[in-house]
């Protein structure tokens, strides 16, 4: 048939009717199908409702009455705490599997909730509470909780490292297998070169270092591979690691850390890292400089385990290491109960036996708290009364109040304006019996400590020496001690000591009777002493004149103290005096010893001539003998005076 004939046959017109008709028909098609899908979608809706309310049903049954068999399948399910607890006390059989993997999810949990609670200032309490747990059976999972924990904050490196030492003396096979897992994982990272979890790893092997729980060999191997080829990174992390506990290697193993930084200065010279990290090397080497400090190797708080009880272990990064990863899964153990009171009883050695008393004594404490409330109020005065009287029985014998009050002084008398001011704060000290000395001590090396003599020392030590005679007798104590010890003074705290002193002689604050401790002669002087005694006595002339000082220095009464000075016991102790003043400018207040150097040789002729009258007449040849020896006499007399005379005409040619 013909399509046109075809259309005519249909009632179509034209072709525009036959698309409508056929568009028309297909959209009630398409309504129908909707329909229909539509009606089976709800159907299979209501039927999976009905299916997951029957399972809900189901599992909730299953949980509450479930069998033994499906107890230890905790992988998908949360159980809360009571609930498992309750489960387990419902166990009757304690070897089953089944009962052993609960106890493993709960040693699990326990100990992940330790090492994340511990900090360095409840470290001392978690440390029992972790040996409550059984760390044989759950070493592995210690070691990995310890491991994810300082992965997530490095910051509390050196608190896990410091459990990790404790639980080391009990169980070195704990600390050995973490310190394995440690260098596998360091290894691991720096072959990735993955800098995150390598700079974990080096912070926690540097931690176990300072805690000796590591030897400080895999230290020095650890830098030296850092170093061999050096890179940005592997540089920095090297840095870090020493920062970390250069300090003990220091200590431990001098040699190689001197060899690690002549590693550091070559890659310094070489300059072929960034310049970030030169600074970083460069900062290192100032760190060392000042010994480390700010950079410990362990926080006193932290310090938890005596040198002696520490086991260190040696592990070297080129030998095979087995992480022994089946310690972290759960393995039935067909001696079960067997192990458990094994480590109930080394939990006891541990411990102590007072850990199982604690929860029967929670429950008897209630009652008995009544009777001891009214027993403490009368025993609380008898404490009080004993706590008295040994508090009276203690002796400091460590200083520290010395060493308080002379940092008192010193700060007063760096921090006052003026002498006045000083004076008046350090007479408001109050000072023990017997503590006076240490005012004019401190006063007298503070004056020493100065570049330049101040006048304020002396000012200062004179109000005092005037205030009261108990520090005048003091400062001619220290006058004594600083010129027996001059020569172990410098030039510059010998000159301050000197015109301080002078200070005190020449406003009198100082009597004149010191200087008799100075003998002025070439056996009993050195070189020091001759510096201190040219400028006590050229301070002094300043002071007061060369004429009042000669008028003092010839004073009658004094003569017994002077004695030492200018001495007239022997001729050539008496010329070295005259010269030695001569030569610093006061030969003015040697003229009483020059006339008693002229006059020698009579006064001798003097001594002699009434001991010669007193001895009877003798014969002849001993007349001859006196005469002989009274020419020698006179001939030594008439020898001396020539040289006096030729010594003087000398010393004028050379003044002109």
């Amino acid at each position: 048939m013909d399509r046109t004939a075809h259309d005519k046959h249909r009632g179509y017109r034209n072709k525009h009717d036959r698309r409508y008709m056929k568009d028309r028909s297909s959209g009630e098609g398409d309504e129908r199908r909707k329909e229909k899908l539509s009606r089976r979608d709800k159907e299979r809706e209501v039927r999976e409702d009905d299916t997951k309310s029957q399972k809900q049903s189901t599992l909730q049954e299953n949980n509450l009455n479930a069998d033994v068999s499906n107890w230890g399948r905790s992988g998908g399910v949360y159980i809360p705490p009571f609930k498992l607890a309750r489960m387990m006390k419902e166990v009757q059989d304690k070897s089953s599997v089944e009962y052993q993997r609960l106890t493993w999810d709960a040693l699990r949990k326990s100990i992940n909730g330790l090492v994340n609670k511990v900090n360095a200032t409840n470290i001392k309490n978690i440390i029992p509470e972790l040996f409550g747990e059984n760390l044989i059976r759950g070493r592995g999972l210690f070691c990995r909780s310890c491991m994810k924990s300082q992965m997530a904050s490095p910051g509390f490196t050196d608190v896990f490292a410091a459990l990790v030492a404790v639980v080391n003396t009990k169980f070195p096979e704990v600390g050995e297998l973490l310190l394995r897992r440690i260098v596998l994982q360091f290894k691991r990272a720096y072959k990735r070169n993955d800098k995150h979890q390598l700079l974990a790893a080096v912070k926690f092997i540097a931690h176990l270092v300072n805690q000796q729980v590591a030897h400080e060999i895999i230290a020095l191997e650890l830098l030296a591979l850092m170093l061999e080829n050096p890179t940005d990174d592997s540089v920095e992390v090297a840095v870090g690691f020493v920062k970390e506990c250069g300090s003990i290697l220091q200590d431990l193993s001098p040699k190689g850390l001197h060899g690690i930084f002549e590693r550091f200065r070559g890659i310094l010279h070489e300059g072929e890292i960034d310049k970030r990290v030169q600074f970083l090397i460069e900062g290192l080497f100032a760190i060392r400089k000042a010994k480390f400090q700010g950079h410990p190797a362990v926080r006193p708080e932290l310090d938890l385990v005596e040198l002696e009880d520490q086991l260190t272990h040696e592990i070297s990064l080129e030998e095979k290491i087995d992480p022994e990863i089946t310690l972290d899964i759960f393995k039935p153990d067909p001696q079960f109960l067997e192990s458990e009171k094994r480590y109930e009883e080394l939990k006891k050695t541990i411990l102590g036996e007072e850990s199982e008393d604690e929860a029967g004594s929670d429950a008897g404490s209630e009652e008995e708290e009544e009777d001891e409330d009214e027993d403490e109020d009368e025993d609380d005065e008898n404490d009080d009364e004993e706590e008295d009287e040994q508090q009276m029985k203690i002796k400091d014998e460590t200083e520290t109040n010395l060493v308080n009050l002379r940092r008192t002084i010193y700060l007063t008398i760096m921090s006052s304006i003026d002498f006045e001011e000083a004076g008046h704060k350090l007479l408001k000290i109050k000072l023990e019996p017997g503590q006076e000395m240490e005012l004019c001590i401190m006063l007298l090396e503070c004056c020493s400590q100065e570049r330049t003599y101040l006048r304020y020392y002396g000012l200062l030590g004179q109000r005092f020496c005037m205030i009261n005679k108990v520090h005048q007798e003091n400062f001619e104590k220290c006058f004594v001690q600083q010129y027996s010890m001059i020569h172990r003074l410098e030039t510059n705290k010998l000159r301050n000591v000197a015109k301080f002193f002078a200070h005190l002689l020449g406003t009198f604050a100082l009597p004149w009777h010191v200087l008799a401790y100075i003998r002025l002669t070439e056996e009993d002087t050195t070189s020091s002493s001759r510096i201190f005694i040219k400028i006590l006595f050229q301070e002094l002339s300043e002071h007061l004149g060369i004429r009042l000082l000669n008028e003092k220095l010839s004073d009658p009464s004094m003569q017994d103290s002077f004695e030492s000075i200018f001495p007239k016991d022997n001729p050539k102790n008496t010329r070295f005096s005259i010269n030695f003043f001569t030569s610093i400018g006061l030969g003015g207040i040697t003229e009483n010893l020059r006339e008693y150097l002229k006059n020698m040789p009579r006064l001798i002729m003097q001594q002699q001539k009434p001991v010669s009258e007193s001895e009877p007449e003798r014969s002849s040849g001993s007349d001859s003998s006196g005469s002989e020896s009274e020419s020698e006499s006179e001939q030594s007399s008439s020898s001396e005076s020539d040289r006096e005379e030729r010594e003087r005409r000398r010393k004028k040619r050379r003044r002109r």
